[in-house]
């Protein structure tokens, strides 16, 4: 097997170069760079004894690149510089989030709600942002999180204790819904105002939220913690 040598340039030399062929003298791109001569003509020395050619000749007081290898080399490095630059920028934008894709998941009443304000303010902060947006009932959306295919997910949060909480995820609180008992007109509670829970114990129950859903549970850990009991669901959703 063959081994061929080969220099790899020194970027901080290419820079010096295109200084140098852009400014048209040594004296004239060590101002540019804050270097002093004698270190501008050691970059260029060493960049030569990289490349094996030579890259400038003397015109007069200044300097120019030679015509085949120090211009290519003084245009590519320039190329370079170029793109480095872009991709410090780009990855400042990622580090403060002003560009990047944010992939959200949402469910259908957060949707019709507080996403499309909260997504206006996103916009207004991060113009750059590119959005992908889909809505997802929790669990499906809180998995999507935790597999790595949605970066924020808005979900019911679970009950204590429940393994969708035991993932690694973290939950930040955004509001708390609000649950209304619906009753006859005639119900000995309907003037009570706040209601508890213990109060609802032995009443029949319809309920709409599908079985086993977040919500579902929610309801039914709380009536279990609150007042012991399960509630008596004579028609429901399943």
């Amino acid at each position: 097997m063959a081994l061929y040598d080969y220099a790899v340039l020194d970027l901080r030399r290419l820079r010096v170069l295109s200084t140098v062929v852009s400014a048209g003298s040594m004296a004239a791109a060590a101002e540019r760079l804050s270097y002093t001569p004698s270190a501008v003509s050691q970059h260029l020395a060493a960049l030569e004894r990289e490349a094996g050619v030579r890259l400038l000749e003397r015109v007069g007081r200044g300097v120019r690149p030679t015509a085949a290898a120090g211009r290519l080399l003084a245009e590519q490095g320039d190329a370079v510089i170029d793109r480095l630059a872009a991709a410090e920028a780009a990855l400042a934008d990622l580090r403060t989030g002003r560009a990047g894709l944010l992939r959200m998941r949402f469910f259908a009443t957060a949707g019709a709600s507080f996403v499309p304000p909260a997504l206006a303010i996103f916009r207004g902060r991060h113009p750059d942002a590119e959005l992908d947006l889909a809505m997802q009932e929790p669990p499906d959306s809180v998995h999507a999180v935790r597999a790595g295919e949605a970066d924020i997910a808005i979900a019911v949060e679970p009950v204590a204790g429940s393994p969708e909480r035991d993932n690694g995820l973290c939950w930040t609180q955004l509001l708390d819904d609000e649950y209304f008992a619906i009753l006859p007109a005639n119900h000995p509670l309907v003037d009570r105002g706040d209601v508890a829970l213990a109060d609802l114990a032995q009443e029949q129950w319809v309920d709409t939220e599908p079985q086993p859903s977040p919500c579902s549970e929610i309801l039914t850990s709380s009536f279990a913690a609150a007042a012991g009991f399960s509630p008596q669901v004579i028609c429901g959703h399943r």
